[in-house]
């Protein structure tokens, strides 16, 4: 089955309007896309910031008729607010499985592999992870993610207990079991990644030592590793909390943070922790340290 895809680029007021427009006219789903380069990284809770130029999306079934889509448009919005039109055929596919040509196997610290199903490296001295792209964030592609399996992968973590602060799809928390820990607790806000934290530990055959919560049912323990891979803004608003998780010479791992933010970050944590020098990946960094 093809669907009839029409991007339309405009600005910031026009944007939500027009989204409203298209999912009135039928479309199955509207999107929005940064038509610059503007990155938005970290808007408060319930925000939608949109971009001040910005790409709306919208994809319809394919008995939609694009003259009769453009026609109404241009009927209900002004000419010089539409700043371009794009309408294309999309044919249908397993989107997720498309999405794996761009997922190969990583290796970190030579010791741990992260693979995508049927892409396995087993390798003597190593540790393979097996994760397919999902919902949830994390696959290790990203510098957040990649600089904590960096750390993880470099450490002796027999017999510890971790904390996966924020585990979106679990992959620190399986990596850390599958390393050598004798548990890791996962925490997130979203239903969603709790749900992938249990697939990916049972796709990796360590569900018996990860536990999954939701924060609210979370009782704080102490750790001997506690790794939050968030954003800048809630690891400084939850410092005490996930600072409080860390056991007195244990080990915290912070991630999500841009370089221009590792400071602010280290000072919300400087009474608790002694961080060493941050190490940086492209735009983010991620900050070590250790509980005295």
């Amino acid at each position: 089955m093809a669907w009839q895809q029409f991007s339309v680029i405009t600005d910031a007021d026009t944007a939500p309007v027009l989204a409203d427009f298209f999912s009135d006219a039928g479309a199955v789903s509207v999107t929005y896309m940064d038509a610059e380069d503007h990155p938005i990284y970290e808007p408060g809770i319930g925000e939608t910031v949109i971009w001040h130029n910005t790409e709306v999306i919208a994809l319809f079934e394919s008995d939609a008729e694009p003259a009769l889509i453009r026609s109404l448009t241009h009927r209900h919005f002004d000419a010089e607010r539409l700043q371009s039109w794009r309408h294309e055929q999309v044919a249908d596919q397993a989107w997720e499985r498309a999405w794996m040509a761009f997922y190969q196997p990583m290796k970190f610290a030579d010791r741990l592999w992260v693979c995508p199903t049927g892409q396995e490296h087993h390798e003597t001295g190593c540790v393979c992870l097996t994760l397919d792209p999902g919902l949830a964030f994390g696959t290790g592609t990203h510098p957040t993610t990649a600089l904590c399996l960096e750390w993880l992968a470099s450490q002796d973590l027999t017999g510890k207990i971790v904390v996966d602060y924020g585990c979106g799809s679990g992959i620190l928390a399986v990596a850390a079991v599958l390393l050598g820990a004798k548990a890791a607790h996962a925490v997130d806000i979203d239903p969603q990644a709790l749900t992938a934290t249990h697939d990916n530990a049972a796709k990796n055959k360590v569900k018996d030592r990860i536990h999954c919560y939701l924060p609210e049912h979370f009782t704080p323990l102490q750790a001997d590793v506690v790794v939050a891979n968030i954003l800048a803004k809630p690891l400084i608003e939850l410092s005490s909390s996930i600072s409080g998780l860390v056991l007195d010479g244990g080990q915290l791992v912070l991630s999500g943070i841009l370089t221009e933010q590792a400071d602010a970050v280290m000072a919300a944590y400087a009474s608790a922790v002694t961080f060493a020098h941050p190490v940086q990946q492209e735009d983010w960094v991620r900050l070590d340290g250790k509980k005295p």
